[in-house]
C-alpha cells in the first residue's frame, strides 16, 4: 500500500493521536475495535470532529491490518507526508509542520539552521529514533537519502512515535549532491564519525548546519566524509567502544540544540 497507493499506517494511540491533532489532512480514516473504543475515545472524538471517518472493528480485523502481533486497538491510515528539499532549505509550503492546524503559524521564508542527514541507515528502529530525536531537538527536518530504509516501514513508524506528524521530512535524495546543495547556502555538514579529528564540545554548533548520519555498522564512506566540511567526534569517558547510530544522534542534535538556544 505504501508504495501503490501512497499510504501508510499509524498504529496505536500516540501515534494517531499526532496523526488527528497536526496533521488531519493527511489522516484517510481510523479504525478502532472495542479496545481501542474504550481506551482512545478522546483521540476518536477528537478525529470525528475533524470531520474524519472512523470505522468499527473488530480485533481479528484490526489484526490483520497491523504490522505488530499485539495492535493496540487503534489505527490511522494516513497519506505520505513528506515534502520537497525547496520547500525546507527555502521556507516555503511545508517547511514548518508543528503546532494545532488551527493554530499553526505559515512557514517563514528563512533558511534552516538545524538539518540531519541519513544516508544508507538500514535499521529501521534507528531510523525511526532518529526522526524522533530529531523532532525533540526541535530541528527544521531530516533528510534521507536514497539508500537508506524507506521511512514508512511499519517499525520506523512505531519507533518515531507520532513525530512523522511533526517535522518535515525530505526523501530520495543524492547525498552528494545534497551537500554541495547546503555548502552553497551557508549550511555547515557534520560528519558524524567516531573517528573525527574535532570533538563535539568544540565543534562551532551556532552556524546553521546539518549533522550527517551514516550506516550503523560502517559509518560513513570515504567520499562522504571528504564532502562534508568536517568530522566530529562524541566523545566518550568509559569503556564502551561507540555508541549506536540513534544515540549518537540524540547527543549530536541536542548539543546542536543547547548552543542554537543559549
Amino acid at each position: 500500500m505504501r508504495e501503490r497507493e501512497g499510504f501508510f499506517l499509524a498504529e496505536g494511540p500516540q501515534a494517531v493521536r499526532e496523526a488527528v491533532r497536526f496533521r488531519p489532512d493527511a489522516v484517510r480514516e481510523v479504525f478502532a475495535d472495542d479496545t481501542g473504543r474504550d481506551r482512545c475515545g478522546e483521540i476518536l472524538d477528537a478525529a470525528a470532529n475533524r470531520g474524519l471517518p472512523v470505522r468499527d472493528t473488530s480485533p481479528q480485523v484490526l489484526a490483520a491490518m497491523c504490522d505488530t502481533t499485539t495492535p493496540q486497538g487503534v489505527l490511522a491510515v494516513c497519506r505520505r507526508v513528506d515534502v520537497g528539499l525547496d520547500e525546507v532549505l527555502d521556507g516555503g509550503p511545508g517547511g514548518d509542520v508543528g503546532g494545532e492546524p488551527e493554530t499553526r503559524p505559515e512557514a517563514a521564508s528563512v533558511s534552516p539552521r538545524l538539518l540531519v542527514v541519513l544516508t544508507n541507515i538500514r535499521d529501521p528502529g534507528n531510523a525511526g529514533t532518529v526522526i524522533r530525536g530529531a523532532d525533540a531537538a526541535g530541528a527544521d527536518a531530516v533528510l534521507v537519502g536514497t539508500n537508506s530504509v524507506d521511512v514508512y516501514n511499519p517499525k520506523v513508524v512505531r519507533s518515531a512515535v507520532g513525530s512523522h506528524f511533526h517535522i518535515p521530512l525530505v526523501l530520495g535524495l543524492d547525498v552528494p549532491a545534497l551537500l554541495a546543495r547546503l555548502r552553497a547556502q551557508g549550511i555547515v555538514s557534520f560528519a558524524a564519525d567516531g573517528t573525527g579529528s574535532v570533538s563535539l564540545y568544540d565543534a562551532d554548533l551556532e552556524a546553521p548546519h546539518a549533522w550527517v548520519m551514516g550506516n550503523e555498522a560502517w559509518g560513513l564512506p570515504a567520499e562522504l566524509l571528504d564532502a562534508c566540511d568536517q568530522a566530529v567526534a562524541v566523545p566518550l569517558y568509559g569503556k564502551a567502544e561507540s555508541l549506536n547510530l540513534a544515540m549518537a544522534a540524540t547527543v549530536c542534535l541536542f548539543a546542536s540544540a543547547r548552543a542554537q538556544r543559549d
